[in-house]
């Protein structure tokens, strides 16, 4: 995934994901049940994914793939930012994409799943 259209396909495959632009005409986030669980900036060359990871998975991410670094403006703690130029391996960038939809997911209460069709 090198583009924003690859980033776009991608997250259209996940449920009940949306895409909006609520900060500026320029970062598009992706939003499941409301909630934002990764974004980027279409203009930025090359793109940019910031995702949630569980805290211990950023720091072996950060310390494997130098295009991966804490997020951008937000929680460095639980958010990377991967610089999408070639050396972070698709499978992995589509692992995260989903990871961090799962974790907006699992930190949903239990009804804000059931309304989604989410278990």
């Amino acid at each position: 995934m090198r583009s924003i259209g690859d980033l776009r396909t991608a997250a259209a495959g996940l449920p009940h994901s949306r895409e909006t632009f609520p900060f500026d005409a320029t970062t598009l986030v992706f939003k499941v049940g409301g909630k934002m669980y990764a974004l980027t900036n279409i203009l930025a060359d090359p793109p940019g994914l910031s995702v949630k990871v569980a805290p211990e998975r950023g720091e072996e991410l950060r310390a494997e793939y130098d295009a991966i670094q804490p997020g951008f403006h937000l929680n460095k703690r639980h958010w990377a930012t991967v610089t999408l130029d070639g050396t972070v391996p698709d499978a992995l960038l589509r692992e995260l994409l989903a990871g961090s939809h799962a974790l907006v997911v699992r930190g949903m209460t239990r009804a804000e799943r059931a309304e989604l069709g989410l278990s």
